[in-house]
């Protein structure tokens, strides 16, 4: 997998919903149970069980997305002994969860640091210029209905899974469908590992193109033993849905600068 760190396309405009969205789910991200418990020195089960706890409020559960069937029992947070040991302690939910709310909030919760950096690295990257051609408002809500269509698209292909869906890849994934039918042809500089990180600057199309390529590949199980804790399918269906709201305004877009052909190493630093 290539690691995009700079496109050479300028915005015009400052992208705050932009920043908004990555000072958002950082402070998510550090406000969640789990990561409290371990910096105040909890154990491993005390912390699992409040992050599951966490997880089955906010996160999006694709049986509850498409049967509306909500657990009649769900972690507290607590921990207790029983006949096998210590374990999270179940009981009713105290609070009413709304599925489809929860596919709003599921878009700021990550489960690592990996996670959410790498989501954060390709918003900041890539999400900058789609603000800039949709404008603020209406790149909100762009953001929102591929975040939507994401999940819910991965929910009618899981239609009885209760694991939890986290994330912002999906809705990332729409910024990178749009990016791809708007600016193609803008450079993107990539790190690619081979032996050493390699700093190459690639062609927009060919960096997502392949990141989707990738998505395709894992979302069968070929290739990656974790693919069922990854939710590939949903970066497929964001990444489609965000090609499909972006293409009326293709013909609008100014092009980015003209690329010079693929440059590698240090003849290709200057100008960035």
């Amino acid at each position: 997998m290539v690691i995009p760190v700079h496109d050479v396309n300028p915005a015009r405009r400052t992208p705050w919903v932009t920043y908004a969205l990555i000072a958002a789910n950082v402070f998510v991200f550090l406000s969640t149970p789990g990561l409290a418990g371990s910096v105040a020195g909890d154990s491993h089960l005390a912390q699992l069980c409040n992050l599951q706890a966490f997880l089955d409020h906010y996160a999006a559960v694709p049986r509850e997305l498409i049967h509306h069937q909500m657990p009649r029992l769900v972690p507290t947070g607590d921990v207790g002994v029983g006949p096998q040991g210590a374990g999270c302690v179940v009981g009713p939910p105290s609070y009413d969860k709304s599925p489809e709310l929860s596919v709003l909030t599921a878009m700021f919760l990550h489960g690592g640091w990996l996670h959410l950096l790498g989501n954060m690295l390709f918003l900041l990257i890539f999400g900058n210029n789609i603000e800039d051609r949709m404008g603020h408002i209406r790149f909100a809500l762009f953001y929102a209905a591929c975040g939507y269509a994401a999940s819910y698209g991965f929910a009618l292909l899981n239609a009885d899974s209760a694991d939890p869906l986290i994330g912002a890849s999906g809705a990332i994934a729409g910024v990178l469908g749009a990016y791809l039918v708007l600016y193609p042809k803008a450079r993107v500089w990539v790190l690619v590992p081979f032996l050493i990180f390699l700093p190459l600057r690639l062609p927009a199309w060919l960096v997502l193109g392949f990141w989707f390529v990738l998505q395709a590949v894992y979302s069968s199980g070929e290739g990656v033993s974790d693919a069922g804790t990854v939710a590939y399918a949903a970066h497929i269906v964001g990444f489609l849905a965000g090609m499909l709201i972006a293409w009326p305004l293709r013909p609008g877009t100014p092009p980015p600068p003209e690329p010079r052909g693929l440059l590698f190493g240090r003849r290709a630093r200057p100008g960035w």
